[in-house]
Protein backbone atom coordinates (compact mmCIF):
# COMPACT_ATOMS: atom_id res chain seq x y z
CA UNK A 1 0.00 0.00 0.00
CA UNK A 2 1.25 3.45 -0.96
CA UNK A 3 0.43 4.93 2.47
CA UNK A 4 -1.97 7.50 3.90
CA UNK A 5 -2.00 11.00 2.45
CA UNK A 6 -0.23 13.63 4.51
CA UNK A 7 -3.30 15.87 4.59
CA UNK A 8 -5.62 17.15 7.29
CA UNK A 9 -8.92 15.32 7.32
CA UNK A 10 -12.45 16.66 7.32
CA UNK A 11 -13.01 19.50 4.96
CA UNK A 12 -15.45 22.38 4.42
CA UNK A 13 -18.60 26.70 2.64
CA UNK A 14 -16.31 29.40 2.26
CA UNK A 15 -16.43 33.16 2.33
CA UNK A 16 -13.45 34.90 0.73
CA UNK A 17 -12.04 38.05 2.21
CA UNK A 18 -12.78 41.41 0.64
CA UNK A 19 -10.54 44.40 0.10
CA UNK A 20 -6.77 44.70 0.06
CA UNK A 21 -6.86 46.60 3.34
CA UNK A 22 -8.77 43.67 4.80
CA UNK A 23 -5.71 41.50 4.26
CA UNK A 24 -4.23 42.83 7.48
CA UNK A 25 -7.43 42.64 9.51
CA UNK A 26 -7.68 39.88 12.07
CA UNK A 27 -9.82 36.78 11.95
CA UNK A 28 -12.03 35.52 14.76
CA UNK A 29 -8.92 33.95 16.31
CA UNK A 30 -7.14 37.30 16.09
CA UNK A 31 -4.64 36.13 13.50
CA UNK A 32 -3.86 38.40 10.55
CA UNK A 33 -5.85 37.39 7.49
CA UNK A 34 -2.80 38.26 5.38
CA UNK A 35 0.67 39.72 5.63
CA UNK A 36 3.29 41.38 3.42
CA UNK A 37 6.44 39.74 2.09
CA UNK A 38 9.71 41.53 1.42
CA UNK A 39 9.68 43.70 -1.70
CA UNK A 40 11.12 41.91 -4.70
CA UNK A 41 10.72 38.49 -3.03
CA UNK A 42 8.81 36.82 -5.91
CA UNK A 43 7.02 34.05 -3.96
CA UNK A 44 5.60 30.86 -5.45
CA UNK A 45 5.32 28.02 -2.93
CA UNK A 46 4.00 27.96 0.63
CA UNK A 47 4.16 25.33 3.37
CA UNK A 48 2.67 25.24 6.86
CA UNK A 49 3.34 22.53 9.42
CA UNK A 50 1.69 21.83 12.77
CA UNK A 51 2.82 25.17 14.25
CA UNK A 52 1.48 28.60 13.20
CA UNK A 53 4.29 29.51 10.83
CA UNK A 54 4.22 29.78 7.05
CA UNK A 55 7.29 29.09 4.93
CA UNK A 56 7.42 30.80 1.54
CA UNK A 57 9.98 30.18 -1.18
CA UNK A 58 11.53 32.86 -3.40
CA UNK A 59 11.96 32.62 -7.15
CA UNK A 60 14.26 35.66 -7.07
CA UNK A 61 17.08 34.24 -4.91
CA UNK A 62 15.99 30.91 -3.47
CA UNK A 63 15.44 32.31 0.03
CA UNK A 64 12.88 30.80 2.39
CA UNK A 65 10.93 33.31 4.48
CA UNK A 66 9.18 32.28 7.69
CA UNK A 67 6.14 34.31 8.78
CA UNK A 68 4.23 34.04 12.04
CA UNK A 69 0.54 33.45 11.39
CA UNK A 70 -0.13 35.03 14.78
CA UNK A 71 1.45 38.40 13.96
CA UNK A 72 2.29 38.46 10.24
CA UNK A 73 5.91 39.32 10.99
CA UNK A 74 8.75 37.24 9.63
CA UNK A 75 12.31 36.88 8.39
CA UNK A 76 14.45 34.84 6.02
CA UNK A 77 15.39 31.55 7.71
CA UNK A 78 17.15 29.85 4.79
CA UNK A 79 19.46 32.01 2.70
CA UNK A 80 19.16 31.36 -1.00
CA UNK A 81 21.96 30.53 -3.39
CA UNK A 82 21.17 33.29 -5.88
CA UNK A 83 19.00 33.87 -8.96
CA UNK A 84 20.10 30.67 -10.70
CA UNK A 85 18.87 28.59 -7.75
CA UNK A 86 15.20 29.51 -7.18
CA UNK A 87 12.73 27.88 -4.83
CA UNK A 88 9.35 27.00 -6.36
CA UNK A 89 7.31 24.44 -4.36
CA UNK A 90 8.27 23.39 -0.85
CA UNK A 91 7.05 21.22 2.03
CA UNK A 92 8.06 20.90 5.68
CA UNK A 93 8.10 17.67 7.67
CA UNK A 94 7.66 16.86 11.36
CA UNK A 95 11.44 16.71 11.98
CA UNK A 96 12.36 20.25 10.96
CA UNK A 97 13.27 19.65 7.33
CA UNK A 98 12.24 21.66 4.30
CA UNK A 99 12.06 19.94 0.92
CA UNK A 100 12.70 22.54 -1.79
CA UNK A 101 11.99 22.46 -5.52
CA UNK A 102 14.73 24.22 -7.45
CA UNK A 103 12.82 25.02 -10.65
CA UNK A 104 14.96 25.35 -13.76
CA UNK A 105 18.14 24.66 -11.79
CA UNK A 106 17.04 21.01 -11.77
CA UNK A 107 17.88 20.87 -8.08
CA UNK A 108 16.07 19.22 -5.20
CA UNK A 109 17.33 20.66 -1.93
CA UNK A 110 16.76 19.81 1.72
CA UNK A 111 17.20 22.46 4.39
CA UNK A 112 17.49 22.14 8.16
CA UNK A 113 15.19 24.67 9.81
CA UNK A 114 17.19 24.59 13.04
CA UNK A 115 20.34 25.86 11.36
CA UNK A 116 19.03 27.37 8.12
CA UNK A 117 21.57 25.35 6.17
CA UNK A 118 21.05 23.35 2.98
CA UNK A 119 21.99 19.81 4.01
CA UNK A 120 21.43 17.86 0.78
CA UNK A 121 21.25 18.76 -2.90
CA UNK A 122 20.29 16.46 -5.75
CA UNK A 123 20.32 17.39 -9.43
CA UNK A 124 17.75 15.66 -11.60
CA UNK A 125 16.37 15.58 -15.13
CA UNK A 126 17.84 17.32 -18.17
CA UNK A 127 18.68 20.83 -19.29
CA UNK A 128 14.94 21.30 -19.95
CA UNK A 129 13.86 20.25 -16.45
CA UNK A 130 11.81 22.44 -14.10
CA UNK A 131 11.32 20.92 -10.65
CA UNK A 132 8.03 22.52 -9.69
CA UNK A 133 6.16 21.01 -6.74
CA UNK A 134 6.49 18.39 -4.00
CA UNK A 135 4.31 16.24 -1.75
CA UNK A 136 5.48 14.17 1.21
CA UNK A 137 4.08 10.68 1.81
CA UNK A 138 5.02 8.32 4.66
CA UNK A 139 7.86 6.76 2.66
CA UNK A 140 8.87 9.27 -0.02
CA UNK A 141 8.99 12.83 -1.26
CA UNK A 142 7.55 13.16 -4.78
CA UNK A 143 8.46 15.99 -7.15
CA UNK A 144 6.95 17.13 -10.45
CA UNK A 145 8.86 18.18 -13.55
CA UNK A 146 6.95 20.74 -15.61
CA UNK A 147 8.89 20.19 -18.85
CA UNK A 148 9.66 16.46 -18.78
CA UNK A 149 7.06 13.63 -18.55
CA UNK A 150 8.39 12.19 -15.32
CA UNK A 151 8.23 12.41 -11.54
CA UNK A 152 11.09 12.18 -9.07
CA UNK A 153 10.90 9.99 -5.98
CA UNK A 154 13.17 10.53 -2.98
CA UNK A 155 12.75 7.61 -0.56
CA UNK A 156 12.44 8.55 3.11
CA UNK A 157 13.33 6.64 6.27
CA UNK A 158 11.12 6.04 9.31
CA UNK A 159 11.88 9.51 10.72
CA UNK A 160 11.77 11.23 7.37
CA UNK A 161 15.49 11.03 6.70
CA UNK A 162 16.16 11.24 2.93
CA UNK A 163 17.77 8.45 1.00
CA UNK A 164 20.95 8.75 -1.04
CA UNK A 165 19.48 8.82 -4.53
CA UNK A 166 16.53 10.04 -6.56
CA UNK A 167 14.41 7.59 -8.55
CA UNK A 168 13.03 8.89 -11.86
CA UNK A 169 9.53 7.60 -12.63
CA UNK A 170 8.51 8.10 -16.30
CA UNK A 171 4.86 9.01 -16.89
CA UNK A 172 2.79 6.95 -19.33
CA UNK A 173 -0.82 5.91 -19.95
CA UNK A 174 -3.05 8.95 -20.47
CA UNK A 175 -0.24 11.41 -19.82
CA UNK A 176 0.12 14.00 -22.59
CA UNK A 177 3.14 16.29 -22.50
CA UNK A 178 2.53 19.82 -23.76
CA UNK A 179 4.95 22.27 -25.30
CA UNK A 180 4.96 24.51 -22.20
CA UNK A 181 4.44 23.90 -18.46
CA UNK A 182 2.48 20.65 -18.16
CA UNK A 183 2.89 18.98 -14.76
CA UNK A 184 2.44 21.34 -11.85
CA UNK A 185 0.83 20.71 -8.45
CA UNK A 186 0.90 17.30 -6.79
CA UNK A 187 -0.86 15.61 -3.89
CA UNK A 188 -2.12 12.13 -2.99
CA UNK A 189 -5.49 10.52 -3.55
CA UNK A 190 -7.74 10.47 -0.44
CA UNK A 191 -7.02 6.75 0.08
CA UNK A 192 -3.27 7.37 -0.17
CA UNK A 193 -2.73 4.71 -2.83
CA UNK A 194 -1.83 6.99 -5.72
CA UNK A 195 -0.80 10.51 -6.68
CA UNK A 196 -2.85 13.32 -8.20
CA UNK A 197 -0.91 15.59 -10.58
CA UNK A 198 -2.07 18.68 -12.46
CA UNK A 199 -1.72 18.30 -16.22
CA UNK A 200 -2.43 21.76 -17.64
CA UNK A 201 -2.42 20.52 -21.25
CA UNK A 202 -4.37 17.26 -21.64
CA UNK A 203 -8.11 17.62 -22.28
CA UNK A 204 -7.94 21.38 -21.77
CA UNK A 205 -6.28 21.01 -18.37
CA UNK A 206 -7.14 18.65 -15.53
CA UNK A 207 -5.85 16.04 -13.11
CA UNK A 208 -4.06 12.76 -13.64
CA UNK A 209 -4.13 9.87 -11.19
CA UNK A 210 -0.62 8.38 -11.24
CA UNK A 211 0.26 4.91 -9.98
CA UNK A 212 3.44 5.46 -7.93
CA UNK A 213 5.08 2.13 -8.76
CA UNK A 214 4.63 2.29 -12.53
CA UNK A 215 4.04 5.94 -13.45
CA UNK A 216 0.91 4.96 -15.40
CA UNK A 217 -1.41 7.98 -15.47
CA UNK A 218 -5.18 7.98 -15.89
CA UNK A 219 -7.26 11.10 -16.42
CA UNK A 220 -9.48 11.98 -13.45
CA UNK A 221 -13.12 12.56 -14.40
CA UNK A 222 -13.80 16.17 -13.35
CA UNK A 223 -17.00 16.58 -15.36
CA UNK A 224 -17.04 20.02 -17.02
CA UNK A 225 -14.31 21.45 -14.77
CA UNK A 226 -11.03 22.25 -16.47
CA UNK A 227 -7.70 23.29 -14.93
CA UNK A 228 -5.76 25.04 -17.74
CA UNK A 229 -4.05 27.27 -15.17
CA UNK A 230 -3.90 24.65 -12.44
CA UNK A 231 -1.03 25.19 -10.03
CA UNK A 232 -0.87 24.16 -6.37
CA UNK A 233 -3.08 21.40 -4.96
CA UNK A 234 -4.24 21.10 -1.35
CA UNK A 235 -6.11 17.98 -0.26
CA UNK A 236 -8.07 18.09 3.00
CA UNK A 237 -9.88 14.80 3.47
CA UNK A 238 -11.88 14.42 0.24
CA UNK A 239 -11.90 18.15 -0.53
CA UNK A 240 -9.35 19.30 -3.10
CA UNK A 241 -8.34 22.93 -3.54
CA UNK A 242 -6.90 23.50 -7.03
CA UNK A 243 -5.38 26.96 -7.42
CA UNK A 244 -5.95 28.40 -10.91
CA UNK A 245 -3.33 31.10 -10.73
CA UNK A 246 -3.91 33.35 -13.76
CA UNK A 247 -7.65 33.03 -13.31
CA UNK A 248 -7.27 34.40 -9.76
CA UNK A 249 -9.44 31.57 -8.50
CA UNK A 250 -9.48 28.34 -6.49
CA UNK A 251 -11.64 25.51 -7.77
CA UNK A 252 -12.84 23.33 -4.90
CA UNK A 253 -13.74 19.73 -5.74
CA UNK A 254 -14.88 16.66 -3.88
CA UNK A 255 -12.64 13.73 -4.86
CA UNK A 256 -13.69 10.12 -4.46
CA UNK A 257 -11.59 7.84 -2.27
CA UNK A 258 -9.55 6.32 -5.10
CA UNK A 259 -9.04 9.67 -6.85
CA UNK A 260 -10.75 8.65 -10.08
CA UNK A 261 -13.55 11.24 -10.05
CA UNK A 262 -14.00 14.81 -8.86
CA UNK A 263 -17.15 16.90 -8.49
CA UNK A 264 -17.08 20.70 -8.34
CA UNK A 265 -18.22 22.16 -4.99
CA UNK A 266 -17.54 25.85 -5.48
CA UNK A 267 -15.16 28.37 -6.98
CA UNK A 268 -13.42 30.90 -4.72
CA UNK A 269 -12.55 34.28 -6.19
CA UNK A 270 -11.40 37.43 -4.41
CA UNK A 271 -10.73 40.21 -6.94
CA UNK A 272 -9.60 42.69 -4.30
CA UNK A 273 -6.95 40.37 -2.81
CA UNK A 274 -5.98 37.74 -5.37
CA UNK A 275 -3.01 38.85 -7.50
CA UNK A 276 -2.17 35.59 -9.27
CA UNK A 277 -1.99 33.24 -6.26
CA UNK A 278 -0.11 30.05 -6.99
CA UNK A 279 -0.19 27.57 -4.11
CA UNK A 280 -2.13 26.90 -0.92
CA UNK A 281 -1.50 25.68 2.62
CA UNK A 282 -3.84 25.31 5.59
CA UNK A 283 -3.73 26.26 9.23
CA UNK A 284 -6.85 26.00 11.37
CA UNK A 285 -9.86 27.31 9.47
CA UNK A 286 -7.94 29.29 6.85
CA UNK A 287 -6.23 28.62 3.54
CA UNK A 288 -3.13 30.76 2.91
CA UNK A 289 -1.91 31.66 -0.59
CA UNK A 290 1.11 33.67 -1.81
CA UNK A 291 0.39 36.18 -4.57
CA UNK A 292 3.06 35.46 -7.18
CA UNK A 293 2.03 38.41 -9.38
CA UNK A 294 3.00 36.63 -12.61
CA UNK A 295 1.06 39.35 -14.43
CA UNK A 296 3.92 41.77 -13.68
CA UNK A 297 6.03 41.55 -16.83
CA UNK A 298 9.28 42.79 -15.29
CA UNK A 299 9.40 42.48 -11.49
CA UNK A 300 11.84 44.82 -9.77
CA UNK A 301 13.41 44.81 -6.30
CA UNK A 302 10.63 47.25 -5.34
CA UNK A 303 7.70 45.09 -6.53
CA UNK A 304 5.46 44.33 -3.55
CA UNK A 305 4.24 40.85 -2.65
CA UNK A 306 2.02 39.37 0.03
CA UNK A 307 0.21 36.31 1.37
CA UNK A 308 -3.59 36.33 1.62
CA UNK A 309 -6.08 33.88 3.10
CA UNK A 310 -9.63 32.62 2.73
CA UNK A 311 -11.80 30.43 4.91
CA UNK A 312 -11.86 26.68 4.46
CA UNK A 313 -14.79 25.15 2.65
CA UNK A 314 -17.01 22.98 4.84
CA UNK A 315 -18.66 20.36 2.68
Amino acid sequence: MFGAAAAIGGAALLAPLGGTAAAMETTGRRRPAGFPLPDGFRPEGIAIGSEPYAYIGSIARGDVYRASLATGSGRVVVEGLGPEHPVIGLKTDAWGRLFLCGGVSGEIRIADLRTGRITRTFTVGTDATMVNDVILTPDAAWFTDSFEPQLYKLPLGRRGEPGDRIITVPLSGDWVQGTAITANGITTTPDGRALLVVNSFANGGGLMRVAPRTGVARAVDLGPTRLPNGDGLLLLGHTLYAVQQRQNAIDVLRIDDAGTKGTAITRITDPANFRVPTTAAVYGDRIYLPNARFDVAEPTPETDYDVVSVERVRA
